[in-house]
């Protein structure tokens, strides 16, 4: 699987001004971050304030939606993500998205893995299992799901089908993830396995999370940017190392989101 190289850049993705609307609507405006690599970033703040909006531009999600426009610049590297010659297919192998609720095919297990990576150019059949089955370790699923390879994807449990997900986004080996509340149709115990395979991937993956549990965001996260909403769109109102966000906030109306006064 890829791991962050020492020589890659600190940050793994960098926007500029970044603006999106739906028709004449902003979902958020000027949101300029840098997003550190092998780093869990979460995305905090009100439902309606352009986080989920956000992530889905980081990717170009965002072109599947007709009435959306984004302006500003994301940059992967030395890729300019919105550039009208940027291949999104080849975007999005690099930069995988697991979402809120799980969505594995109406196939097999093992089909779930050997159709994208088909789709992507990986052929050999011994390669397809082996990342395969290095992805479903990676989930901790393997042993779950080792026996039952030829079933159905959607026989799973909730959680299980969730770390399915975020497994067949392993097996492409992205450089970032990103995660739209991945746990929150989940019970506590799911989560809690997802939370723990999510924090056993720092230091080879890019992970950004939308959340709405400021507990969950504190437990896993390396940074946190709070968005916020006001009549002109949504905003990131602050944004910095966990502790310092949690503990130490400079804007008012952070220092009221994570103490539950707002939102």
């Amino acid at each position: 699987m890829n791991s962050c190289a020492d020589d890659c850049p600190c940050a793994a993705m960098t926007t500029e001004k970044l603006t999106l609307h739906y028709g004449a609507t902003a979902a958020f405006r000027d949101v300029s971050l840098e997003i550190p690599r092998c780093e869990i970033t979460a995305l905090i703040g009100p439902s309606g304030c352009g986080k989920t909006s956000f992530l889905s531009s980081l990717n170009r999600l965002t072109d599947l939606v007709p009435s959306c426009r984004v302006t500003g610049r994301i940059t992967l590297g030395d890729l300019e993500v919105l550039a009208p010659d940027t291949n999104v297919v080849a975007l999005r192998r690099r930069i995988g998205m697991i979402f809120q609720k799980p969505n594995p095919f109406a196939f097999s297990i093992a089909k779930n893995f050997a159709l994208p990576l088909r789709e992507h150019g990986v052929r050999e059949h011994a390669e397809i299992e082996q990342r395969t089955e290095a992805a479903l370790r990676d989930v901790g699923l393997w042993d779950e799901v080792r026996d039952r390879l030829r079933r159905s994807a959607r026989t799973l449990s909730g959680g299980q089908q969730q770390r399915l997900c975020l497994a067949r986004a392993l097996a492409l080996e992205p450089e970032v993830l990103l995660l739209d509340e991945p746990c929150s149709a989940l019970d506590p115990i799911s989560s809690a396995k997802v939370e723990d395979h999510l924090q056993s991937l720092k230091g080879r993956f890019t992970v950004v999370i939308v959340t709405h549990n400021l507990a969950q965001a504190r437990r896993i996260a390396d940074r946190v940017v709070f968005f916020w909403a006001d009549e002109s769109g949504g905003r990131v109102v602050e944004s910095g190392p966990v502790d310092a966000l949690f503990e130490d906030a400079i804007d008012p109306l952070t220092q009221a989101y994570v103490r539950g006064q707002h939102g």
